[in-house]
């Protein structure tokens, strides 16, 4: 079974900067994509970001430059180094991870970007 832990949420300024982190737990086999998630009040949950095992990353529009992922395949965990914050960045962020044909979500972790 494969368990997803994300952290790294919380409150911070706009202009501010967060690092979230995903720890994959159980059958970590095979993990050829990692990713990002958001999701906003009201709006549907839409990529923030995706890294592939050779390390291949694409971003939304919306966060490049200012977002970077990576991923550290011994400790199976993903990062998301979220800097120049914006309130509409405010969203849960979900881990997501895709094992051969399977696809496995986190529980959620919430920013929320506000002076």
């Amino acid at each position: 079974q494969v368990q997803l832990v994300e952290s790294g949420g919380g409150l911070v300024q706009p202009g501010g900067s967060l690092r979230l982190s995903c720890i994959v737990s159980g059958s970590t086999r095979s993990i050829n994509l990692m990713g990002w998630y958001r999701q906003a009040p009201g709006k549907q949950r839409e990529l923030v970001a995706a890294i592939l095992r050779g390390g291949n990353a694409n971003y939304a529009d919306s966060v490049k430059g200012r977002f970077t992922i990576s991923r550290d395949n011994a400790k199976n965990t993903v990062y998301l180094q979220m800097n120049s914050l914006k309130p509409e960045d405010t969203a849960v962020y979900y881990c997501l991870i895709v094992q051969t044909t399977l696809d496995y979500w986190g529980q959620g972790t919430q920013v929320t970007v506000s002076s």
